[in-house]
């Protein structure tokens, strides 16, 4: 459905954890909604440059506000929910009495933006459309090990905003089934669109030398410094690698920010290979893409976990995109994405990460081979032109 220029739908996407335009799958989202005749708004956080609380780009209008903390911790997470929920309700008042809006795009986590989509959708007849990025149960699960109370409150509120979604968007199968199976979803209203990165973003460059920090080899990861993205199992590794292994002609080069980002620098010093790894911090496009190209190969060390198994990381087609090699836990959608672009290690076994990256950094031949595929993988199936049309179609039934 593309909305006509007399009577643009006027879509609000509301995002909790990252700011705009750095979350890129909210970003791809709204700009080819704009694109397609849409007037978009978004309402976000602010974050490490995205500061202002307003401003307009390529035609989107943004709304950022500030939140009291980083949550970590049953009462961070009360703080930061409770002022984000008071900071959707403002803004969304704000968007509906200046630019108006006829439906919310809700992105979590968390899965409480449903009390913001319910009541509009309620009072004021707009439409609400849940688009599921994280399954949060598992995540909680993975990160807690239990099903208490909190699980179950979780499980709770994914129902709710399931039930109060008109449709729903999943990032792949794994997700399109838990909304249909646990979430009691219409299966003719769950729209599977998946991350695929845009190709005049990623572009392949020559690497920038000085990353490999004097070394024969560079390993590149880009991603959250969290718990459940086994920053750890990598540091593991990379001891292996250097101490066990006598491999000190290997670099690390980490992209990114986290909660856990201070706690994983201190233990590579713990581990003594402080002089192995470079950590980036959360860092802008042009850093992210020179590491990535100068890589000889990328890592993916996602813990094996229920939720990691049923997840797309993005990270994987970022690395597919640039023509790169992987290496990663064999988790269910992971080897989906990848298939023969990576290696796939013995789940949670940070000695077999090492031994897979060794191999690829052996064998050139083969890193080049299984770059290509992977690149070729996303030319064809999985760059974002190709799940564009799948986002309009979820669009076309939600105003149909």
């Amino acid at each position: 459905m593309m909305a006509s220029a007399g009577n643009a739908k006027k879509i609000l996407f509301i995002v909790e954890n990252l700011p705009s335009p750095f979350d890129r799958r909210v970003w791809q989202e709204a700009t080819t909604l704009v694109q397609n005749g849409y007037e978009v708004s978004i309402i976000c956080p602010t974050g490490k440059g995205y500061e202002k609380k307003y401003e307009v780009i390529d035609n989107i209008h943004i709304y950022r506000h500030s939140l009291p903390l980083e949550a970590d911790g049953a009462l961070g997470y009360a703080l930061e929910y409770g002022a984000a929920l008071f900071w959707e309700f403002y803004l969304a008042f704000k968007v509906l009495f200046t630019r108006g809006f006829d439906a919310i795009h809700a992105c979590n986590p968390p899965d409480l933006i449903f009390i913001v989509g319910g009541f509009f959708k309620f009072f004021f007849g707009k439409k609400f459309l849940f688009d599921h990025h994280d399954i949060n149960p598992e995540l909680y699960e993975a990160k807690f090990g239990r099903r208490d109370f909190f699980y179950k409150l979780m499980v709770w509120c994914e129902r709710l905003t399931f039930k109060t979604a008109d449709v729903s968007i999943a990032t792949n199968e794994s997700y399109k089934k838990i909304a249909i199976q646990r979430g009691g979803m219409d299966p003719e209203r769950v729209h599977v669109v998946r991350s695929g990165p845009k190709l005049d973003r990623l572009k392949i460059i020559d690497p920038v030398p000085s990353l490999k920090k004097g070394k024969d080899f560079l390993v590149g990861y880009v991603g959250v410094m969290g718990k459940q993205e086994g920053i750890d199992y990598l540091l593991r590794a990379a001891k292996y690698i250097v101490k066990d292994k006598g491999r000190e002609d290997v670099h690390f080069g980490l992209v990114g920010g986290g909660t856990e980002l201070e706690e994983m620098q201190a233990y590579a010093k713990d581990l003594g290979i402080e002089n192995y790894v470079t950590f980036t911090g959360r860092a802008p496009d042009k850093d992210l893409i020179e590491m990535l190209n100068t890589a000889d190969v990328c890592v993916n060390p996602d813990v094996a976990n229920e939720m990691n198994d049923k997840s797309t990381m993005n990270k994987i087609m970022e690395y597919m995109a640039l023509a790169k090699p992987i290496v990663q836990f064999d988790l269910a959608e992971g080897r989906f994405s990848a298939q023969e672009a990576s290696l796939y290690a013995n789940k949670n076994d940070e000695k077999d990460l090492g031994d897979k990256i060794l191999e690829l950094l052996a064998d050139p031949v083969r890193r080049k081979q299984m770059g290509d595929f992977g690149r070729e993988r996303v030319v064809n199936e999985l760059e974002w032109s190709y799940e564009a049309p799948k986002l309009l179609a979820a669009y076309g039934q939600l105003f149909g």
